[in-house]
């Protein structure tokens, strides 16, 4: 896709950086693409209306429970004097009311239709895609705002992607909302994905109104989650929901930044929230399949924070646990007693493919107290893993460039087990045609035929992927399950000299029985793609962009201790 990009310097810290800009889609645009479900025409109608209880706006949707009155783009000026618009949502009985904002670049007009895999009878039409449904909230006392954020549709000025320019309107927005006439002056933030990551932004500079929090699956770096993971690039989804966003100017171009910029600076360190500053109340909602919001409950300051880890889809489950969303809300927004506080801090979703999953397990702490870490040695002459270190040393090789070739390290449960936390790969790698290696991971759970055993909603496994020359710790923020890389220089590898390289697994909360294997994948290519069906919402999208070239060689055994590094609990 080809495209026109302007460049704009802007500050960071101590560090003046060259931002990529692109134009956003024409107001008037059809190219709405999967982030954008709406099924009107889009116009500006700044006004007031009632809708009336038993109104209905889409097929099957809910018809509203009670009268809700909608005033349509109000204007909210932020600090630089940029206006940005919002629909806002009020019970009809003049009562002031808590506000949940739903914020994103994703449009507010109305109807919207359900998102994918949500059935249209959970949803009014009236909610934000990925947002809470002012058809439900409004009924319960709450004020819904659904804000367009800076630079998508009317609102002025460009569309950031995070960082500290939207942590900022957020700020503005919140302080504003919370002395309106129809406000009681506590504010909180709701939604997933988009929606759910700009709360971390929002809550890292606390504003004195926002009173709670609650992302759902929303990732906590841009760089390290999502279009340079690993090292990496692969900006595939980026690019294409980039260049879907509608508005008046432009938007900032990741794809373009993430080319240009491959190794840490300001600009992705302005992308990556310090999640030890947010001290706000917080219900946070993960899956283990996807995004690393996990690591946010780990990290935030929040004495009153609680994570819960589902087993289905982001979608539906955002509207499944509504009820439970709302207690949390009620508590912390109304100051209702309703025990809220008894509520688990921790409840798991445990994963077992080919059974059951065990759903909303309490727990009293993250990482679990009670894991016993386990090393898994891999041995290249037998295409095992085992427990016992390996003496003999050997090697096995896949071609790096090669989107079918790879290579298979199996172990065989004697009795049932079951893994929950983090997991790290230390693997010995050499490239014998190249002075990189980008490495692909995936660990799968094969049935007792040897055959793999998929989760729900399209679960395969925990994955990860490092670049070689990206391979450098943190000491002062790795531990023995978590490394972490700073990605701020390479170390090119050397021709026949291998070299240690510690990857990052997803978290993890599965169960093996006896009989059942583990299997570890290596590989030069995304091992993920080759287990889906379709490209999600029909799109056909680019793969990462690797070094890859002749053959990747790990070398185990010896004095090459390669090993999985597994949480299994006691």
């Amino acid at each position: 896709m080809t495209r026109e990009i302007s460049y704009e310097m802007i500050q960071f810290g101590n560090e003046r950086i060259e931002v990529a800009f692109r134009k956003t889609q024409p107001l008037n645009t059809e190219n709405r693409g999967i982030e954008l479900q709406t099924s009107s025409d889009i116009e500006f109608k700044p006004g007031s209306t009632t809708l009336k209880k038993g109104t209905t706006f889409i097929e099957d949707g809910i018809a509203l429970p009670c009268d809700i009155v909608w005033h349509r783009d109000v204007a909210v000026k932020m600090r630089d004097g940029t206006t940005i618009y919002a629909d806002i949502f009020l019970p009809s009985d003049n009562k002031k009311v808590p506000a949940i904002l739903s914020w994103s670049p994703y449009g507010k007009t109305v109807p919207q239709l359900a998102p994918p895999g949500v059935d249209p009878s959970a949803v009014s039409g009236l909610q934000k895609f990925e947002g809470p449904d002012p058809a439900y909230w409004c009924n319960h006392g709450y004020t819904i705002i659904n804000v367009d954020a800076r630079g998508s549709f009317f609102s002025e000025g460009d569309i950031y992607m995070w960082g500290r320019q939207s942590a900022e309107d957020c700020f503005d927005f919140i302080e504003w909302t919370a002395v309106q006439e129809w406000c009681s002056g506590k504010v909180a933030m709701s939604g997933n994905s988009w929606l759910g990551i700009i709360q971390w932004y929002a809550g890292v500079i606390n504003p004195p109104h926002l009173a709670a929090i609650a992302p759902w699956e929303g990732h906590i770096d841009l760089y390290r989650c999502d279009v340079l993971r690993g090292g990496i690039r692969d900006t595939g989804f980026n690019d294409f929901n980039t260049s879907t966003q509608i508005g008046l100017n432009r938007i900032e171009d990741m794809a373009a930044m993430a080319e240009k910029y491959p190794l840490m600076n300001g600009y992705w360190k302005d992308k990556a929230p310090e999640l030890e500053k947010i001290t706000v109340p917080a219900y946070i909602v993960a899956s283990w399949g996807g995004h690393q919001t996990i690591e946010a409950f780990r990290r935030i300051s929040s004495r009153e924070k609680w994570l819960r880890v589902h087993n289905t889809g982001e979608w539906p489950d955002y509207y499944e646990y509504t009820d439970d969303l709302r207690r949390f809300f009620d508590h912390f927004l109304k100051d209702e007693v309703n025990n809220w506080e008894k509520t688990p801090k921790i409840r798991l979703s445990i994963l077992d493919p080919g059974s059951n999953d065990q759903v909303n397990r309490p727990e009293n702490e993250w990482p679990l107290a009670r894991t016993k870490y386990e090393k898994y040695y891999l041995d290249a002459s037998t295409s095992s893993l085992s427990l016992s270190t390996v003496a003999k040393e050997s090697v096995a090789r896949y071609i790096a460039d090669d989107s079918q070739d790879e290579v298979i390290f199996t172990f065989e449960f004697k009795e049932d087990c079951e893994f929950a936390g983090y997991v790290r790969l230390h693997l010995w790698i050499e490239a014998d045609e190249a002075d990189d290696a980008d490495i692909f991971v995936l660990l799968q759970k094969l049935d007792s035929n040897d055959k793999p055993v998929p989760g729900g909603y399209g679960f395969i496994g925990p994955d990860g992927r490092l670049r070689a020359s990206h391979r450098k710790l943190d000491t002062s923020r790795s531990t023995p399950w978590f490394p972490y890389h700073p990605h701020n220089e390479e170390e090119l590898l050397t021709l026949g000299q291998p070299v240690p390289i510690d990857i990052e697994i997803r978290p993890m909360g599965m169960r093996w029985h006896k009989g059942e294997k583990l299997q570890l994948t290596v590989a030069g290519y995304n091992i993920l793609s080759r287990f889906r069906q379709g490209p999600p919402g029909g799109m056909n999208l680019p793969g990462p962009v690797t070094r890859n070239k002749g053959h990747h060689i790990i070398h185990t055994g010896g004095k090459y201790d390669s090993f999985l590094f597994m949480p299994r609990v006691l």
